[in-house]
């Protein structure tokens, strides 16, 4: 498979390739940071809470969006959502395999679509809690709760996920969503 545009960098042999666009990691640390604001600065029953997390949903949106519209990395073909996929890349990382994915590896993209349904999940069941008719509904705000634990647990596990890639393949994945470029370690398979 084609890498696209590659620079050398610092490191002896190691190539530089483009694969987030500007708009793909504003949406990610803007994500971040709304999540960061909502689970541990907002008063859950104030304002601010309640537009932080239609914003949330809104950079969601847009990202949605993005992945039909954007550039070749940012699109779902880049990063579909396959358990059978993720299920052969984990057997092969436990065999020694190093190769790395230009856009998300198959379990990574299983937990961008998971943190993405996650925030729409609550961004839905946040707004039902504001209306007439949902309003003090027990299973509403059960959901809505819910829906933040299982944030909170996929957002630890998605930076261990980062973390682990790092160490595995050899690639800054938090440099590469900062500049949007993998450096790629000399010899190292790319898929």
């Amino acid at each position: 498979m084609s890498v696209g545009t590659q620079l050398e960098s610092g490191r002896e042999g190691a190539r530089d390739v483009a694969v987030w666009d500007p708009l793909v990691r504003l949406i990610h640390w803007s994500l971040a940071l709304m999540i960061l604001l909502n689970g541990a600065f907002t008063d859950d029953e104030g304002m601010v809470h309640q537009w932080v997390g239609y914003v949330a949903l809104g950079l969601v949106g847009i990202r949605v969006v993005w992945a039909v519209v954007g550039p070749r990395h940012a699109r779902f073909a880049a990063f579909p959502p396959n358990p059978m996929r993720a299920l052969r890349y984990l057997k092969a990382v436990r065999a020694g395999d190093r190769t790395v994915h230009l856009s998300h590896n198959p379990l990574g993209a299983l937990m961008v679509y998971n943190l993405w349904l996650t925030v729409i999940a609550m961004g839905v069941t946040g707004y039902m809690m504001t209306t007439l008719r949902f309003f003090g509904i027990d299973w509403v705000k059960e959901a809505h709760e819910l829906a933040f634990n299982w944030l909170m647990l996929s957002v630890a596990l998605h930076v261990a996920g980062v973390a682990f890639d790092t160490w595995r393949s050899g690639v800054n994945l938090v440099r590469a969503m900062l500049l949007g470029r993998k450096r790629i370690p000399k010899g190292t398979a790319v898929e």
